[in-house]
């Protein structure tokens, strides 16, 4: 549905399904697949997650598999393609509950943390390939049909009180970090590299460095 919409207003479109958990192999031939079709990658934007948020161990599995793991053979897959590319990009979405803790152990904001880690060593590693690694960390993005739209509906109290937490008196629209993502991945940020940009109207109160 979603590459169809994209298609009507004239962009060429490659669509596949793909498991980003097992032995990754549906990737990565989703990705060659990609490559080919288009004569190339130049960005990679990794914005996947399990979503786990609880206890079990198999929520902590899932979480790895499908966050760490899955971006790690994303980029693995996309390196041949983007190490010919002039204006290679690599932007991972993350979260803010990576950088500021959420009351207990989690899956979903522990492995975002590592993610930021993972992203900064890329940065560092690929620079001399003039290949840019950064992350974008959003705080609670709200639009109809998604969690926080959920959370309204069925928890207002829930929700009120996360808006209140805000210091911009609302959460982000999903316009507002692709716009982000979108500035990092293109040649405004040419030499921006293993910058972790928040996206949060104010929301996290510690220095960002």
């Amino acid at each position: 549905a979603t590459a169809a919409e994209l298609e009507q207003k004239g962009v060429e479109v490659v669509g596949h399904v793909a498991d980003l958990g097992g032995d990754g192999a549906s990737l990565k031939q989703a990705i060659e697949a990609s490559a080919q079709k288009l004569g190339g990658l130049d960005i990679l934007v990794q914005n996947v997650s399990a979503m786990a948020v609880g206890p079990t161990e198999a929520d902590w599995e899932k979480s790895f598999q499908t966050d760490i793991l899955g971006t790690i053979r994303s980029v693995d897959a996309c390196l041949p393609y983007l190490e010919q590319s002039t204006t290679a990009a690599i932007v991972v979405v993350g979260t803010t509950a990576a950088i500021s803790g959420t009351g207990g152990p989690q899956p979903y904001g522990a492995m975002k943390a590592g993610l930021l880690h993972y992203v900064s060593g890329l940065a560092h590693s690929l620079a001399a390939k003039q290949i840019r690694a950064n992350t974008v960390s959003p705080s609670s993005v709200y639009f109809e049909g998604g969690v926080w739209h959920r959370v309204k509906e069925h928890m207002p109290e829930r929700f009120e009180q996360t808006i209140a937490r805000n210091p911009s008196g609302r959460m982000a629209t999903p316009e507002e970090v692709a716009k982000a993502v979108v500035y990092l991945a293109s040649p405004c940020a040419s030499f921006i590299t293993g910058v972790n940009l928040v996206v949060d109207g104010g929301l996290t109160q510690r220095v960002q460095f």
